[in-house]
């Protein structure tokens, strides 16, 4: 039997400008997404759609998630094969398309990991890990849409 893991998040609405939604340009995009016990993400749609360019939308925290989720399982697996990572950092994209109907949806996201290795005879097999990763990464198993990997690799004792 798999097991099941739940997720509680509060998401509070706190653009109301006095008139709630009387009209589409009356009200702010502006939310709060809570998790007890960790700090507040203060939320907005994307500029493009009237939100708050200050704020998190949920566009980026998609991206986001892809990227974080990536990471947490590639580092996991270079662990694993004693590949030993020493710095992580990735530049990630996404393309969302609208649609004539005013929805729309995401069309690919690509991560562009540097990892840094300490040691050169170790890249080869780090960027090999990156296939496993994403084949174990939830959130993109949970995507209709293609997740590409463009990494790079890179021996500390070479920078």
């Amino acid at each position: 039997m798999a097991n099941e893991h739940q997720y509680a998040v509060t998401t509070t609405w706190t653009g109301n400008t006095g008139q709630g939604t009387r009209s589409y340009k009356g009200y702010e995009r502006s939310h709060t997404i809570s998790v007890t016990n960790k700090p507040d993400i203060a939320g907005s749609a994307d500029p493009s759609f009237r939100g708050d360019h200050t704020r998190h939308n949920p566009e980026e925290l998609l991206v986001a998630s892809l990227s974080t989720c990536h990471m947490l399982w590639y580092l996991h697996l270079c662990a694993e094969a004693g590949v030993i990572v020493t710095d992580y950092v990735d530049r990630a994209t996404g393309t969302m398309i609208e649609t004539p109907d005013g929805g729309g949806r995401f069309r690919e996201v690509t991560l562009h990991p540097v990892v840094t290795v300490a040691d050169a005879r170790m890249i080869d097999k780090a960027n090999a890990l990156h296939e496993p990763a994403n084949q174990k990464c939830f959130i993109a198993n949970s995507c209709n849409f293609p997740v590409h990997h463009r990494p790079t690799c890179v021996s500390a004792a070479t920078e």
